[in-house]
């Protein structure tokens, strides 16, 4: 069939494309080509049947009408203009380029040479390009109120499944595999609030793990940020939204995590597949004084250029996608600072976050930011705008260094058990605003913290110079596996005492899928390219007790007012009262002194937690916790309790099978080395 194109028709404003009746609109952003073309091809995507110059030009955006063209049409797009990268121009009609407003592949990407080869060579790449698919895509979006991630789970989708007995192998790694009444039943016996499930986004291999025999298992190098990469999810976004369906109507909120800082096309040598050829200059952001040289403030060897309105925009026209097409609850945004940068700094005020507060479909989803990147200012902890939520990599430091016994660490415990006030207590944000976790799929696993000192990362082939160098991370006396029984038990008390701190600290907890039951990478801290036995989770090995231990330690928080309140802990008295919100107790049950904070060999720490009578009028509370990282076990003192309630021992983390127990505070308590307890006063 012999196709025609007219800008009668287009839609300049409607970037994509976009079905009509009779035919399908293009139009794709790009300020400075001389001539966009759109290249059709056949139903195998094989064989390019047809190129046609996009005839029309408005506002920096080239669009045209093809009638004929209906659902499933594939196509992509080449550009033509100047190559003169020392200006930070690429243009290269050799390169098959994939539209950054694609919403289907017809395949996933694979890195190739020819992909990065220079236009000189004149090596057409559309055999090793996916084709855009042309798509109907059911569009809906219903409102949500604010609310607020709770336990949040983040999940790398292939590992979480592969491995696991119960789930066919036709689902295994995908998406679809969430959806199995196996692993819903673990996420709610769990007492998980809000999935958050890394990258889905069409993403490309870097070329240095290509030569290794490597693939990106993580998915953060993505193409296009709006189309699911085929390899996750081969059956779309209506795949997607049935496993969205299916977490919701187990109660559990789905975030995404997305990447829009960066592309997956790399530094000046990458491939060029999509905003570097169809306008280098405007995609990614340059060096002011060398226009050829790209900003790095990602680490990854280009930035994307979101201060610009056309960028901003196609971040915001992403993120509805996804809302619209799937459901989801909301997003976790990777290096956030990218999308804040101006030419002079940090702002809360660029149009990124301007587009995102008055988007109707977006202002009230839940917005979660890795607020760091290695650029110039990019360390934003406690910056973004209300109500966004924030990664709070200060309570994984504090709180692994002290369970690791460094020297003075029970005021900086203090505050982040109290909500990080120092970060979050300001412009009518909450505790709920720091995301607390003690692992992430970026560094240690929590078993590996443990068991591990240093790094071990040669899987990776860098030589062990990638990943972090400074873990705050410990041994227990051997490195790495061991079957000595003592070092085993030491590895396990310190597991679920990492756990119950994190439990019992204001904020929003998270915990990493399969650090529930022990996960380990083997003492790998960056898994980025490990699609493998690294980072797939062993299910076959998992420690169900631990996956017990925590799914009692969430029960315990969402019971409890003194354990989940989302207020910040001050010692002052509450709304007028004699009882104080917080009393930090030493061993002897009196409130700590200025020496007593800055003891450095102090390592324990007692805290006396009030909740007052909420406006739902659940009943004043008080709990009394204990977290003792010394190794020798402590005597201590128990605050009276007030009239006619009494003490219940609800948790001990280096007993997890302790059955909840009255005790008399009159009998005083030993507290175990390594271990953090949990009591509640109970009326009588």
């Amino acid at each position: 069939m012999t196709y025609a194109i007219t800008a009668e028709r287009g839609r300049p404003a409607a970037l994509g494309a976009t079905l009509d009746g009779d035919g399908v609109h293009f139009a794709v952003h790009s300020e400075n080509a001389d001539a966009i073309q759109l290249c059709l091809f056949d139903a195998t995507g094989t064989r390019e049947t047809a190129r046609l110059v996009l005839p029309g030009e408005k506002d920096g955006r080239r669009y045209g009408f093809v009638p004929g063209l209906a659902v499933g049409a594939r196509y992509g797009l080449r550009a033509f203009g100047p190559y003169r990268p020392k200006d930070g121009h690429r243009f290269d009609p050799s390169k098959l380029l994939v539209d950054p407003y694609a919403v289907q592949l017809d395949r996933p990407f694979l890195y190739h040479p020819v992909l990065a080869a220079p236009p000189g060579r004149q090596l057409d790449s559309a055999p090793y390009m996916p084709r855009a698919l042309v798509t109907a895509l059911d569009r809906s979006a219903a409102p949500l109120p604010f609310t607020t991630p709770g336990l949040t789970y983040e999940v790398l989708v292939r590992a979480y499944s592969q491995r696991h007995p119960d789930v066919t192998a036709e689902i295994r790694g995908t998406v679809a595999a969430l959806a199995e009444p196996v692993f819903l039943d673990h996420m709610e016996k769990l007492g998980v609030e809000a999935v958050e499930l890394m990258p889905l986004a069409a993403w490309i291999d870097e070329g240095h793990l290509s030569a290794h025999g490597l693939t990106n298992a993580w998915g953060y190098n993505p193409i296009t940020h709006m189309a699911p990469d085929p390899r996750l999810a081969p059956g779309g976004f209506a795949e997607i939204r049935r496993v969205v369906d299916a977490l919701h109507a187990r109660g559990i909120k789905v975030l995404l995590d997305v990447v829009l800082n960066h592309s997956g096309e790399g530094d000046e040598g990458g491939p060029t597949v999509c905003y570097r050829g169809l306008d280098n200059l405007l995609y990614y952001r340059h060096a002011e004084d060398e226009p050829g040289l790209l900003v790095n403030d990602t680490g990854t060897g280009n930035t994307l250029a979101t201060h610009r309105e056309p960028v901003a925009r196609l971040c915001i026209d992403a993120l509805r996608t996804w809302v619209e097409a799937t459901g989801l609850d909301g997003f976790r945004y990777d290096l956030a600072p990218v999308m804040g940068r101006l030419d002079d700094g940090f702002s809360t005020d660029a149009p990124f976050f301007r587009m995102l507060a008055a988007d109707p479909v977006l202002q009230h989803r839940i917005h979660v930011a890795e607020p760091w990147d290695i650029g110039p200012g990019g360390y934003q902890v406690g910056q973004f705008p209300k109500p966004w939520f924030e990664w709070q990599d200060k309570f994984r430091d504090d709180v692994r260094r002290f369970w690791r016994g460094d020297a003075g660490m029970v005021g900086a415990l203090a505050t982040r058990l109290a909500g990080s006030a120092d970060l979050y207590d300001r412009d009518g944000r909450r505790p709920s605003s720091g995301v607390n976790f003690i692992a992430a799929h970026d560094g240690f696993s929590l078993a590996d913290i443990t068991a591990y000192a240093d790094k071990h990362n040669a899987a990776n082939c860098e030589g062990n110079r990638d990943g972090h160098n400074d873990n705050h991370s410990w041994n227990n006396g051997v490195e790495g596996d061991t079957d000595d029984p003592a070092v085993l038990e030491a590895r396990g008390k310190d597991i679920r005492a990492l756990l119950a701190t994190l439990m019992v600290a204001r904020g929003t907890p998270m915990i990493v899928a399969g650090d529930e039951f022990g996960r380990s990478q083997g003492g790998n801290n960056n898994g980025y390219a490990q699609d493998n036995e690294i980072t797939w989770l062993d299910w076959a090995r998992a420690d169900t007790d631990l996956a017990a231990f925590v799914a009692r330690l969430s029960q315990l928080r969402r019971a409890h007012p003194a354990l989940n309140a989302d207020r910040f802990l001050t010692g002052r008295p509450v709304e007028g009262g004699d009882v104080e919100d917080v009393v930090w107790l030493r061993e002897d049950g009196a409130p700590m002194e200025p020496g007593d904070w800055s003891d450095p060999d102090r390592r324990f720490l007692g805290m006396s937690v009030y909740a007052p009578r909420g406006a739902d009028d659940i009943e004043s509370e008080r709990a009394v916790i204990y977290l003792n990282a010394g190794d020798t076990d402590v005597a201590v003192t128990l605050p009276p309790p007030r009239a006619d309630h009494a003490y219940c021992l609800h948790l001990q983390s280096d007993w997890p099978q302790l059955e909840p127990r009255r005790i008399d505070a009159a009998d005083g308590l030993i507290i175990q080395s390594r271990s953090v307890f949990v009591i509640l006063e109970e009326r009588l």
